[in-house]
């Protein structure tokens, strides 16, 4: 008999406004000093500011560390324990996209769990055992739903490679999912960050631990995101709404039953090339759809389905399973993802180490269709 896991955030608000409950969380739980983990942009763009207000208006301590970068390194998370150490903060407040609330994370699980602080030692399901220290998470994009999920990512700058880190002790305690707060993303990021949700939808959905409550979670997840995504990259209120919402059920989904070997061969693109992770995953997605598609079943019919594909339910299996790819590709077009890995900068010499790190990535094995060394190879090479 299979025993299934489903892990989720304890709490959540949704909807515009849905900061202003930080700081009755953080004075419920008893909390004293905040070190708030975001990047310089979104201070400077008044964007995290919204929430920093939110903690003055209320009289909460607080310190700032703003040290995140896309794609954060180890040394970024090392900096921010010392910088958790100096504020003497018992909780964090992780605002940004996935880079600030991961490297949040790891700052926690380190804050309580110091004989992990090489962060090395923390990648693939670490023995950690004290829950991190706790964490407020207001994402500002809409799409890492890292805000609900057990997994970060931290990048080894040394050996160009990022590394994935699973650990239950890792999740937020209180997620604000505020669609205000993503307001401000440019077209490009809010069209990466997207596309990156619909592929941990559709990857949660047909990697081999999906069963019945993820594939409610990601269906659904597919059908929002794919429905809104462009009105949302066009820049339109209620259509960032529905991301917001989207991507975190995404996010409760994939946390618990993996991902496959889009992400896997998308995260040495980040690391060797410091690809926008979104973006590596949107520009690999139909590639890896098409590989996968004959060891799906029935799946890609719900796919094209709930992203409304004109006579999915009557086609043939082999019909709409190029349907449900041609359908996430003209998607990518539309809202404007690179359609090539030259365009990323991937170059052909360093496609075999590419293609070997991304064998050895802990999302690869949960791929429906096992991918040798050489099939890695050649599916990157198709793309240059």
């Amino acid at each position: 008999m299979t025993v299934n896991r489903m892990i989720l955030n304890e709490t959540s608000y949704f909807g515009k406004g849905a900061i202003q409950e930080v700081a009755n969380e953080a004075i419920k739980r008893g909390f004293k000093k905040a070190l708030v983990v975001t990047d310089k942009g979104l201070l400077e763009f008044k964007v995290a500011t919204k929430v920093i207000d939110v903690l003055k208006a209320a009289g909460l301590e607080y310190e700032i560390y703003d040290g995140i970068v896309p794609n954060p390194t180890i040394e970024d998370v090392q900096a921010g324990v010392k910088a958790c150490a100096a504020a003497e903060a018992d909780y964090l407040v992780a605002i940004g996209g996935g880079s600030p609330i991961d490297t949040a994370k790891a700052i926690g699980i380190i804050t309580t769990n110091p004989e992990f602080s090489d962060v090395i030692s923390l990648e693939g399901v670490a023995d950690t055992k004290n829950p991190a220290l706790p964490i407020l998470a207001v994402p500002t994009t809409s799409g890492t739903a890292a805000e609900v999920t057990i997994n970060y990512v931290i990048t080894d700058a040394k050996n160009h490679r990022k590394f994935v880190c699973v650990d239950p002790h890792d999740i937020p305690v209180v997620a604000f999912i505020d669609s205000d707060m993503m307001m401000g993303m440019p077209k490009g990021l809010c069209a990466s960050t997207g596309m990156d949700a619909l592929t941990h939808a559709i990857e949660g959905f047909i990697t081999n631990g999906a069963w019945e409550m993820s594939d409610m979670l990601h269906i659904k997840a597919i059908e929002i995101i794919s429905q809104s995504l462009r009105d949302s990259v066009a820049g339109e209120q209620t259509a960032r709404e529905e991301m917001a919402l989207g991507q975190y059920i995404a996010g409760m989904g994939f946390s618990n039953v993996g991902l496959g070997l889009v992400h896997g061969m998308a995260h040495p693109l980040s690391a060797w090339y410091n690809t926008p992770h979104g973006v590596a995953c949107a520009t690999l997605l139909p590639l890896i759809m098409d590989f996968n598609k004959k060891y799906t079943g029935e799946k890609y019919r719900e796919i094209a389905s709930a992203m409304r594909v004109p006579g999915a339910a009557e086609m043939s299996l082999a019909e709409v399973r190029d349907a449900a790819v041609q359908a996430v590709k003209q998607l990518g077009v539309d809202v404007g993802i690179p359609q090539s890995l030259s365009e990323l900068g991937v170059k052909k010499e360093d496609v075999a180490q590419i293609a070997e790190d991304a064998a050895r990535d802990v999302c690869t094995p949960g791929n429906p269709r096992e991918a040798s060394l050489e099939e890695i190879i050649a599916l990157y090479n198709s793309m240059l």
